[in-house]
C-alpha cells in the first residue's frame, strides 16, 4: 500500500522536531543548517524555541535553500568562514545505511554539506523510514553524486568507469528549465554514478577510490560523521538510530507536537 504525501511530510516532521528538541540545546550558538526536504521543519522547530534563545545563535547554510529558510524565519545568517567550529549540524540524507553511512547530495549541495558536517561537534541526520537501509544504494537507485570540476570532466567520468561505475554515468543536466548540465553551488558540474552492490557495501572504500580521482571535488558518501539519525515513521513514531549501534523507538504519544 502507498503512503500518502501527507504521512510521509508528517514523518519527516516527526524527525525533525525531535532530533531539534533532543539536540538543540539552549547553550549552543553556532548552528549547521542543511539541505533537503525535512530541513524546514528543523528550523520551524528552532524558531519555535523562542525569540530569546535564538537572538544569540547564528546559523551556517549548507546552500540557497538552507539561506533562504534561515533569512525567512528572521534568524542570525553566518558564514563557515566567519565560524569555523560549529556546536551541531543537523541535515537531511537520500539514504542511510545501518552503519550511519549516509548518501548525500540528491539536491547539489555534497560539497557544503559535508564542510559543515566536519566542522560541527555534532551530526545529526533527520529522515523519514523510506530513506532507512540496511546498505547503500538499496533504496536510493539514482547513484552517488559526484560534484566535479568542469575543467577535464571527460576524463573525470572515464576515470568513474574504470572504478566500476555504470556505463551511463555522466553529468546530471537540468532538463527542461535550464539547457545544459546542473551548476553546482560552487560552480562545477554534478554526476551521479550507479555501482553494483558489493561497492556500495563497502562505501569509505569506495569514497576514498573516488576523492583519488583529479578534479573530483567531493562525493556524496558521509562515512562515520553522523552520531545520530531520526527517522519519523508512517505509523508516527520515531526511530532513534545511535552511532553505536543502539536503537531507541518513541511511540506516537510521546512525540513532541
Amino acid at each position: 500500500m502507498t503512503t500518502s504525501v501527507s504521512a510521509i511530510e508528517t514523518a519527516k516532521k516527526l524527525a525533525a522536531f525531535t532530533a531539534v528538541d533532543r539536540h538543540v540545546l539552549s547553550n549552543h550558538h553556532v548552528i549547521g543548517i542543511g539541505s533537503g526536504s525535512t530541513v524546514p521543519y528543523v528550523v520551524e522547530r528552532i524558531v519555535q524555541q523562542g525569540r530569546d534563545v535564538n537572538e544569540s545563535r547564528v546559523f551556517i547554510p549548507t546552500g540557497f535553500q538552507s539561506k533562504k529558510l534561515i533569512v525567512d524565519a528572521g534568524l542570525v545568517l553566518g558564514d563557515v568562514e566567519q565560524y569555523p567550529a560549529i556546536d551541531i549540524t543537523i541535515d537531511g540524507a537520500d539514504e542511510i545505511d545501518a552503519e550511519l553511512n549516509c548518501i548525500k547530495g540528491g539536491g547539489g549541495c555534497q560539497y557544503r554539506e559535508k564542510v559543515l558536517a566536519e566542522a560541527a561537534e555534532t551530526f545529526i541526520i533527520v529522515a523519514d523510514y523510506r530513506k532507512r537501509s540496511s546498505t547503500l544504494g538499496t533504496n536510493w537507485k539514482n547513484g552517488v553524486p559526484i560534484e566535479v570540476v568542469p575543467f577535464g570532466y571527460a576524463r573525470v567520468l572515464r576515470q568513474i568507469k574504470a572504478l566500476g561505475a555504470r556505463d551511463d554515468v555522466d553529468l546530471r543536466m537540468a532538463g527542461a528549465a535550464k539547457a545544459g548540465p546542473v551548476v553546482s553551488d560552487n560552480g562545477n558540474f554534478l554526476l551521479d554514478a550507479v555501482f553494483e552492490q558489493h561497492k556500495m557495501a563497502q562505501p569509505l572504500k569506495l569514497l576514498r577510490e573516488l576523492k583519488s580521482i583529479t578534479g573530483v571535488v567531493e562525493v556524496g558518501l558521509f562515512c562515520g560523521l553522523a552520531k545520530r539519525a531520526y527517522y519519523g515513521n508512517a505509523d508516527g513514531s520515531v526511530t532513534v538510530h545511535s552511532e553505536d549501534g543502539k536503537y531507541e523507538e518513541i511511540a506516537a504519544q510521546m512525540l513532541p507536537s
